[in-house]
């Protein structure tokens, strides 16, 4: 695949693959993309899979023909990219290895080897001429990773984005690039929009016309519609108008809520209606839907003093993914002692500008007409024009102006700590001194 006159596809599918990381379904396979620069000098970017080194290898020997590489850019250095480094330095004893000096600690662990002698680190701003074509290297910790680095590429206008605006499935799947994306971007980097946002700031200076992410189709045409999705998932903002139904159910009577209210908001004339079933459906398409649109109910039963398991484990997924800036409404249901709103608003409390609706469903073991007229409140409530003035409000602002905002100096999670408690990093677990203090 021909990308520019001088930049090649030497990339691979995958179709065996089921579980992307482990937890996501793929059913169209995956793409991991790597890329050639032909030039004076010639670079390779990122490696692929370890499933697939023959035809990586073969790729880039029937691209270059009689030359040999002389650099190996590391982006990123999750095995889906890096599985191959070792393979490639022997294969080209000649070439040295470009990356970041975090990179090249995770080789170290990786591979009992940091190439000292054949490497060369890239910092923020670095350049590598390879003739025509000069690289500068931008640093984007914590996208999704903290050695991450991306590249740009002056004479083409080429951003090799790293896993930035990639998607699952893989190139040869017919599929929308949107909906892939989207759940490739929330379930993968979806817990650092403050680092993405500054990725994105950072490109801004740019002028790019061509994006060659690790995953997915290259982009070529209409740019500011990826990167205005970018930005919106990265600030956290709703994309669509719109209600997303969440239950699980033991017996069929939370459902029931749950279809009657989807019916009641269709028939008040509600933009777009969403049920999932948490208990059947693909977690990370319920979760990539919560992130999608602005209004989210969620529907479950008391269980064992909680809340279902399958809720639980839902709204852990958009808590730590940092779910904000929408408006949630609740339905219980209890045969005795109901707790599952209680339980559900407590799981949601660190999260940011979250509207509470005013009407809660409280069901006590089956759907009477009492909760038929509560169901039609929450309805009028959730299709309301007014939804940014009613409701509880959940907010960090109104729990007081006492929050630092730090930023780590080691892995670069920008994160705020109510004063008087420790300010711990949340995902290296480094403590005051390995940390900033961010100036609003």
């Amino acid at each position: 695949m021909i990308i520019t006159n001088d930049i090649k596809y030497i990339g691979v599918n995958d179709h065996n693959i089921d579980l992307f990381e482990g937890q996501y379904i793929v059913p169209n396979g995956m793409a991991y993309n790597s890329y050639v620069i032909i030039d004076e000098k010639i670079a390779v970017m990122d490696t692929v899979d370890a499933a697939f080194t023959h035809q990586w290898l073969q790729n880039i020997s029937d691209t270059l023909g009689e030359r040999k590489p002389d650099y190996l850019i590391v982006h990123h250095m999750e095995p889906d990219h890096s599985a191959n480094i070792r393979t490639f330095m022997e294969a080209y004893p000649d070439a040295c290895i470009v990356s970041s000096s975090k990179a090249f600690t995770m080789m170290k662990n990786f591979f009992g080897d940091d190439f000292a002698d054949r490497r060369i680190v890239a910092g923020e701003g670095d350049e590598l001429s390879l003739g025509n074509h000069t690289l500068k290297f931008i640093a984007a910790p914590m996208v999704h990773w903290p050695e991450v680095m991306v590249s740009y590429d002056a004479k083409d206008k080429v951003l090799f984005s790293a896993d930035g605006f990639g998607k699952f499935g893989a190139l040869d799947a017919d599929e929308d690039w949107a909906c892939e994306a989207r759940r490739y971007y929330i379930g993968i980097v979806g817990k650092y929009g403050a680092q993405v946002q500054s990725l994105l700031k950072k490109a801004s200076a740019l002028d790019i016309q061509m994006i060659c992410p690790l995953h997915g189709p290259v982009l070529k045409e209409n740019l500011g519609y990826y990167i205005d999705l970018y930005n919106t998932w990265s600030s956290y903002q709703p994309e669509e108008e719109g209600v997303v139904i969440a239950y699980t159910s033991v017996y069929g009577n939370t459902k029931k809520a749950a279809l009657k209210l989807a019916e009641k908001l269709n028939e008040k004339g509600c933009s777009k209606v969403v049920l999932n079933d948490l208990a059947r459906c693909d977690m990370a398409e319920a979760v990539e839907d919560a992130f999608r649109y602005s209004k989210l109910v969620l529907a479950t039963t008391t269980y064992n003093a909680g809340i279902f398991p399958f809720m639980s484990e839902f709204i852990n997924h958009l808590t730590e993914r940092n779910f904000s800036n929408r408006t949630v409404g609740f339905i219980e249901n209890g045969s005795w002692a109901p707790l599952a709103a209680k339980v559900m608003k407590e799981m949601l409390e660190k999260s940011k500008n979250l509207v509470f609706c005013n009407e809660n469903v409280r069901i006590l073991s089956a759907v009477n007409e009492e909760n038929e007229k509560q169901l039609d409140a929450l309805a009028d409530e959730l299709c309301s024009e007014k939804d940014s003035s009613a409701g509880v409000q959940n907010t960090e602002a109104e729990k007081g102006s006492d929050v630092k905002k730090y930023k780590c100096l080691v892995c670069g999670e920008v994160f705020e700590v109510p004063d008087g408690e420790e300010a711990v990093c949340p995902l290296c677990k480094v403590k005051i001194d390995k940390l900033v203090l961010v100036e609003e």
